[in-house]
């Protein structure tokens, strides 16, 4: 069974460790079966794709890769720092808040 990642799709983080270590970007893909994320301009890979009718070119394309989720930390929308994600129920309903300023991440 898939674990729940307290990281989601659209959320800011920043990178706190790997060759990335610093760099701030917006998770574009979230994978919780693998607890990896793609984050945008974070662990670029090149791969090699063959030429098709969408790319008739083909070639090498420069790519985001996945970095396991461990090593990226939540930016609060609230107070702007990288905070660990806490959890509250409201009407049976999981909210994610802030560790540090205690405000609510989902709306």
């Amino acid at each position: 069974m898939a674990k729940s990642l307290t990281i989601r799709k659209g959320d800011r983080v920043r990178v706190i460790a790997g060759k990335d270590k610093g760099k701030e970007g917006k998770v574009l893909r979230s994978m919780p079966e693998k607890e990896r994320v793609v984050v945008e301009n974070v662990s670029m890979i090149k791969k090699h794709a063959r030429p098709t009718q969408k790319n008739p070119q083909g070639g090498i394309i420069e790519m985001e890769g996945t970095i396991h989720v461990s090593n990226v930390m939540l930016m609060c929308p609230s107070c702007g720092q990288p905070t660990r994600v806490g959890r509250r129920r409201d009407d049976g309903t999981r909210i994610r808040t802030c560790k540090k300023c205690g405000k609510d991440i989902d709306k």
